[in-house]
C-alpha cells in the first residue's frame, strides 16, 4: 500500500509547488492565506502519509460498507490532527484528506487497473455511507453549502469525482498532447476545474461574486490559449489581482487538482 500513500503526498506537493497559482500558496507568495506557506504546506503533506498508509491498509481487500465508511473517517479525523500539528493549528489541507483520501481507499480496493473511472467510482460507493459517528460540527464548506446550494467536496466524492475524472484529467492530457510543459500542463488542468467546480472556499471568503469572478477568469485563461501562451498568461495574472483584492482563493479547485494528479499517477504506475 506504501505506493497510495507516496502518490498521495506527491500530489499534494505538486499542487502546492505549482507556480503561479491564483490567489493560491505557491512558490512566489502566500497568496491570500495569512496563515499558510510553501513549506508549511510541504511539512502538511508529508504529515499525511501515514494516514494515506493506514487508509490504504484499511480499504484493502474490502467492498464499500458502512462500516468502511466510518473507519475510513476515523482515521481522516486523527489525519487532521497530524495535520493540524504539522501546520502550527492552520487547515492546509482538511478538504484534500476527505478528497484524496478516499481516492486512496479506492485505490486500494479497486488496483490502478481499475483506471480512473473505476477508482472514482468505488470510493464514491464508500462516501454514499453516512458517517454515523462524525462530530456534530460544521465547518466553511458545509455552511457555504447550506447558504449557497452547491454540492460542495462531499457531493463532488458522491458523485464520483466528476471534476476531477471529467475535467482534470482530459484538460490534463489535452495539454500534454500539445506539447506544453509539465508545469503549465497542470495549470491549464486547474484552469479548466476552477471555470466548472462551485467552489466552497471561494463562496466562503467571497460570496457568489469571488465564485462567478473565478469561473470568468480561468475560462478567459483557457480563451487566450492556457498558462503558456503571452494571452493566457495575461489573463491569469489578472484573475490572480482580481482574487487577492477579493480575499478569496480556490481552494477546492485546488483540492480536485491534487486529485487529479493522483488518479494520473496511479493510471500510470507500473507493478
Amino acid at each position: 500500500m506504501e505506493p497510495l500513500a507516496r502518490f498521495a503526498v506527491q500530489a499534494l506537493m505538486d499542487e502546492a509547488t505549482l507556480t503561479p497559482k491564483p490567489a493560491l500558496v505557491d512558490a512566489r507568495s502566500s497568496g491570500v492565506h495569512r496563515d499558510l506557506d510553501l513549506p508549511r504546506m510541504l511539512r502538511s503533506a508529508a504529515s499525511l502519509r501515514p494516514t494515506f498508509d493506514a487508509l490504504a491498509r484499511e480499504a484493502s481487500g474490502q467492498a464499500p460498507s458502512q462500516r468502511l465508511r466510518e473507519r475510513l473517517a476515523h482515521i481522516g479525523r486523527c489525519g487532521e490532527e497530524s495535520m493540524l500539528a504539522a501546520t502550527g493549528g492552520s487547515n492546509s489541507h482538511r478538504g484534500a484528506i476527505w478528497i484524496v483520501g478516499l481516492l486512496v481507499a479506492g485505490a486500494a480496493m479497486r488496483g490502478p487497473a481499475a483506471g480512473a473511472n473505476g477508482i472514482a467510482d468505488t470510493a464514491a460507493a464508500v462516501a454514499r455511507f453516512p458517517d454515523r459517528l462524525a462530530p456534530h460540527r460544521s465547518s466553511n464548506g458545509t455552511r457555504a453549502c447550506a447558504r449557497f446550494g452547491v454540492a460542495g467536496a462531499r457531493g463532488e466524492a458522491r458523485d464520483g469525482f466528476p471534476h476531477a475524472v471529467r475535467i482534470g484529467l482530459p484538460a490534463l492530457g489535452a495539454a500534454r498532447g500539445r506539447g506544453m510543459p509539465e508545469a503549465n500542463a497542470r495549470l491549464d488542468a486547474l484552469m479548466a476545474i476552477m471555470a466548472h467546480i462551485d467552489d466552497t472556499c471561494l463562496l466562503h471568503r467571497g460570496g457568489q461574486r469571488a465564485l462567478d469572478t473565478a469561473k470568468a477568469g480561468a475560462r478567459r485563461v483557457l480563451d487566450g490559449g492556457g498558462t503558456s501562451r503571452p494571452e493566457g498568461q495575461r489573463a491569469l495574472r489578472a484573475l490572480d489581482a482580481e482574487l487577492v483584492a477579493l480575499q478569496a482563493s480556490p481552494g477546492g479547485a485546488a483540492d480536485m487538482l491534487a486529485a487529479t494528479l493522483f488518479l494520473d499517477r496511479c493510471t500510470a504506475w507500473k507493478h
